[in-house]
């Protein structure tokens, strides 16, 4: 038959090819077959498909899905040892299975996505991960972390697909951003929080920073310094007592410490716990015109950059969306590039992202 479904009894010539099969105990075994051509009135001489083998493969199907469930579990070099066949051919037999596994239906039902990027080899080579919060998994990788790379995931997207979307969660990257913001004009957008709370840390750290190096010095042993700096990171649910006395004293000792580090749990707590219909918002408003109150530069630049941020502040805590989805699938693909010791090219990493976190399920040939 036709690769476009007709069946046909004319043959425009045939070709004797043979394919490789799972071992036979420790002997290799081979599939010959004299594969034919067909005269389609329609596509004209094309190649026969076969059940037993992908198009333009050299190995049988039972082959191939052997291999895609073994590089899902370790690196290739392995896989190549074990199915006794070189590493560039599991390479292709990945790209491969991928094109073919990989359904394109994912993409019709988003509702909520993250985005993030991803360092994959140095210096500077970088993947732009888009990943859907409702069923965990990666559903489209793109080369750099530009404006232009996430542009490019919008543009390849049907209108039907993106008006479905109601909100997508990222870091502050203005890339990220003006990216959505001119193709998603209505999405509301996200920031994680652990990124926010990056920018309450950092701003607690100068302070911190003054009070260890300022006229008013505060008297401590190294270790101390060290000590109270964590704790003062720490949250305050989570503090030992031997830490919540080093908070205290540094408080006591430097007021400034005391109330940024009060600043710092507040807008914690507004992460922390659940929150009635537009109480999240008067919090917030109140944190905001507490930490450009205060006196603390560094807070009161923080106050005024969360004002300029606000709806996606609070979008994320209103809705419940964090990118801690993206981070974790950011940590897998540390684990899959470091288990194949780096990967030389973008292609060759974004197929093992998509085999591994992009929903797919290989069946070993014993369960077909």
């Amino acid at each position: 038959s036709c690769p476009c479904g007709k069946r046909l009894r004319a043959v425009y010539d045939r070709r004797r090819r043979r394919w490789r099969h799972l071992d036979l105990g420790r002997y290799r075994l081979w599939l010959v077959y004299d594969i034919r051509r067909v005269n389609c009135p329609d596509c004209g001489v094309r190649t026969e498909e076969l059940p037993w083998a992908r198009p333009g493969a050299r190995h049988t199907r039972d082959f191939e899905d052997m291999v895609l469930w073994l590089a899902q579990r370790t690196d290739r070099t392995s896989v190549s040892t074990l199915m006794r066949c070189a590493w560039e051919t599991v390479t292709s037999i990945i790209n491969r299975g991928v094109a073919e596994l990989l359904d394109r239906r994912r993409l019709t039902t988003l509702y909520r996505i993250g985005v993030d990027e991803i360092c994959y080899r140095h210096p500077h080579k970088y993947l732009t991960i888009i990943g859907d919060h409702d069923t965990s998994t990666v559903i489209d990788v793109q080369p750099g972390r530009s404006e232009e790379s996430l542009a490019t995931f919008y543009e390849q997207q049907p209108d039907s697909t993106l008006e479905t979307i109601q909100a997508v969660s990222m870091d502050a990257s203005k890339a990220f951003r003006a990216a959505t913001r001119t193709h998603l004009p209505d999405v509301i957008i996200c920031f994680d929080p652990f990124h926010i709370m990056q920018w309450v840390n950092r701003a607690l750290d100068r302070v911190f920073a003054d009070a260890a190096a300022g006229p008013n010095k505060v008297t401590m042993t190294s270790a101390q310094w060290r000590q109270t700096r964590w704790a003062l990171r720490t949250g305050e649910n989570k503090l030992k007592d031997d830490k919540r006395q080093l908070v205290n004293q540094i408080a006591r000792a430097n007021r400034r410490v005391g109330r940024a580090w009060t600043l710092k749990e507040q807008l914690r707590d507004l992460y922390r716990f659940e929150h009635e219909p537009g109480v999240a918002r008067q919090l917030l408003k109140a944190w905001i015109t507490a930490a450009k109150r205060s006196r603390i530069p560094s807070f009161t630049e923080l106050g005024k950059r969360l004002q300029e941020h606000f709806e996606a502040v609070i979008a994320a805590v209103e809705l419940g969306i964090s990118n801690a989805l993206i981070e974790g699938i950011n940590a897998k693909i540390r684990l899959i590039n470091a288990r194949g010791y780096g990967h030389h090219s973008a292609r060759t990493l974004t197929s093992m992202i998509y085999l591994c976190l992009g929903g797919l399920h290989p069946q070993l040939p014993t369960r077909t």
